[in-house]
């Protein structure tokens, strides 16, 4: 039996992917508080003190069928969590109140000192830009495609047409629909002739194609490794999972130490990374996502990167 300190397992309702850590961390006898954030209230009930005591913070937070002192959190898996939107309210009132949850539940749980955070939201929010991603896979010396930010159509004509053939990817993921049913944006073909005067209302981003034979997703959970090969035959293989194989793969020891180097410096425990390999066996920085999915992963292949969160939630600490 591990000593009674409690691992937070911040998320939605329903998440699978969760289910199987909070089933690892039970075998091992670890106590779990589950909430999301959008059940405060009846559902979730937060309370620190400050400067009253020579903790610097003191407090709880409360589910109706948990409660866990913040001081005795041993770490944090901010997995999902999905927060307050008050669509009952009037639209001010709204985000008044979604504001006061954020900085309240959120800056309190910030606030904690000594729990592993897998990962923290600050620095997931930080980690979380294409542009500053590119640039930090560069200095580790990993090798990234030519890629242009912009939102000038006479620079994004120049660099496809330098550059033949070329990819555009969205910035960030957002929620989308047209007339009510939802699009996803998927890495799409970009031609010269395909870009106009819209381009300039945001930037866009266009990167050269890799010459790929596959792809390679790679978690990262503390510093243990797990990459599998994806193939597809597809340009963005999360089109159409049926279509894909698995192979579990040794990336080469200069991307490994790379991108162990990459979380470090961002100061995440954890990472999902997505890699391309090229015909001459070459591997592509494409990019990371600081809480990717994984878990369909694990049923594919039998890596246990569930019981790998929660030895790494157990202790605490990097392992």
């Amino acid at each position: 039996m591990t000593e009674e300190r409690p691992v937070l397992v911040a998320t939605e309702a329903e998440d699978l992917t969760a289910d199987m850590v909070i089933t690892e961390l039970n075998r091992r006898g670890v106590p779990v508080v589950r909430f999301n954030p959008a059940d405060i209230g009846e559902g979730l009930t937060v309370s620190a003190r400050f400067g009253t005591g020579p903790a610097p913070v003191a407090g709880q937070v409360r589910t109706p069928s948990r409660t866990v002192d913040l001081a005795q959190v041993r770490a944090v898996y901010w997995r999902r969590p999905v927060w307050p939107d008050f669509r009952l309210l009037g639209r001010d009132d709204a985000r008044f109140a979604a504001a006061q949850v954020r900085h309240g539940l959120g800056g309190t749980l910030y606030a904690m000192e000594g729990p592993l955070w897998v990962n923290h939201p600050l620095r997931t929010a930080a980690a979380d830009h294409k542009p500053a991603q590119l640039a930090l896979a560069q200095r580790l010396g990993l090798t990234v495609p030519p890629t242009l930010v912009t939102n000038d159509p006479d620079d994004a004509r120049e660099f496809i047409t330098a550059h033949g053939q070329v990819i555009y990817k969205t910035l960030r993921w957002t929620p989308y629909a047209r007339d009510g049913v939802p699009v996803t944006g998927w890495a799409e073909p970009v031609t010269a002739q395909e870009i106009d005067d819209s381009v300039r209302v945001a930037p866009h981003l266009f990167q050269a194609r890799v010459d790929k034979t596959g792809d390679v997703r790679v978690l990262i959970v503390g510093r243990r490794l797990f990459a599998v090969r994806i193939d597809s035959g597809l340009l963005d293989w999360r089109r159409d999972y049926s279509a894909l194989s698995y192979r579990v793969v040794d990336l080469p020891d200069r991307v490994t130490k790379a991108l162990l180097a990459y979380l470090d410096r961002l100061g995440l425990a954890s990472g999902s990374f997505d890699l391309a390999v090229d015909r001459a066996g070459n591997y592509w920085w494409l990019e990371l996502n600081p809480n990717g999915q994984w878990a369909w992963l694990e049923e594919h292949t039998g890596l246990r990167m569930a019981a790998a969160f929660a030895d790494l939630l157990t202790e605490g600490v990097p392992t």
